[in-house]
């Protein structure tokens, strides 16, 4: 079973990567809620290390949920995948996710001061992962499936806003705390969008968001994701540095850009690529304006 989930986990969700991008992801919500309130006096320990793992944890539990949910399909349009190839056994990832879970929630009980807000999004990703109970309305309809399922990436960005103010004492309904979940949600959506864009000439019996609206009136729905995204990571580092405002504005012009590209000729590239070196250009600027911050002595 382990040879089984190392084949697993090398091909769909490689650990060390992806466990750095929980930590990354946690703090980055949380030491931007802490500057924007104007906290100095960080405390971090246990708990910011758990909070990373949990962001890990779930995420890692969501991609093991999709591929048990689209098993089916998978078979037929994904056959080389672990799974659907039989490399991996459905019973190996069953196991190793009822473990996965019960260290995360132990770990939670005993370190974290947010377990209801853990709870809802456990909650809430047990509903994602049965559809709601509605899987044929659901899983037929593109569009129904993001607007039930794409919310959990806001709710995980609550559970980390809740647990950085109730450990620092701070107000919870606030204008910083509204951007800070908005934050990562964004760049979330526009990724799960602009994978399932395609060139007229490249589509398939795979339903795409190309496929039923155009892959122009689809590329133009993320290019104002994308453009309202910005605004709010300009609204959090607007007081820490303007420079990074400015390298924000400048990436996100480079990204308009590429979109306009793409509507013109949709063969030229793959939009899905252009929009990762995008997040992952706009999420390092994010971090260094931390890093920056606390660096020039400042706090």
């Amino acid at each position: 079973m382990i040879k089984r989930l190392h084949i697993y986990f090398k091909e769909m969700y490689p650990i060390i990567p992806r466990l750095a991008l929980g930590l990354i992801i946690f703090g980055e919500i949380y030491f931007i809620v802490l500057l924007n309130y104007g906290v100095t006096d960080f405390q971090i320990g246990i708990q910011e290390v758990i909070g990373g793992f949990t962001v890990f944890s779930f995420l890692l539990w969501l991609r093991i949920a999709d591929d048990f949910k689209d098993y089916e399909l998978d078979c037929r349009l994904f056959a080389d995948r672990p799974l659907p190839s039989g490399r991996v056994k459905k019973k190996d990832l069953a196991v190793f996710v009822i473990i996965l879970i019960a260290v995360t929630v132990v770990l939670n009980i005993i370190f974290m001061n947010n377990f209801r807000f853990f709870l809802f999004l456990y909650v809430y990703g047990t509903l994602m992962s049965l559809w709601f109970f509605q899987r044929k309305k659901i899983q037929k309809s593109l569009p129904l499936a993001l607007i039930t399922h794409n919310p959990v990436q806001m709710i995980m960005n609550i559970y980390i806003i809740s647990f950085t103010c109730i450990k620092y004492h701070l107000q919870g309904l606030t204008w910083i705390n509204f951007l800070a979940a908005w934050t990562l949600y964004f760049p979330a959506l526009i990724w799960e969008v602009s994978r399932k864009i395609r060139a007229p000439q490249e589509e398939t019996e795979y339903v795409t968001y190309s496929s039923l609206f155009g892959y122009k009136k689809a590329t133009g729905f993320v290019l104002i994701l994308t453009l309202t995204d910005i605004l709010t990571n300009v609204l959090l580092v607007w007081n820490l540095n303007k420079i990074s405002v400015a390298a924000l504005l400048v990436n996100v012009s480079w990204m308009t850009l590429k979109f306009v590209q793409y509507m013109k000729d949709p063969l030229r590239f793959k939009i899905v690529d252009k929009v990762e070196r995008y997040t992952y250009i706009q999420e390092s600027m994010m971090l260094l304006t931390v890093a920056v911050y606390l660096l020039a002595g400042k706090i």
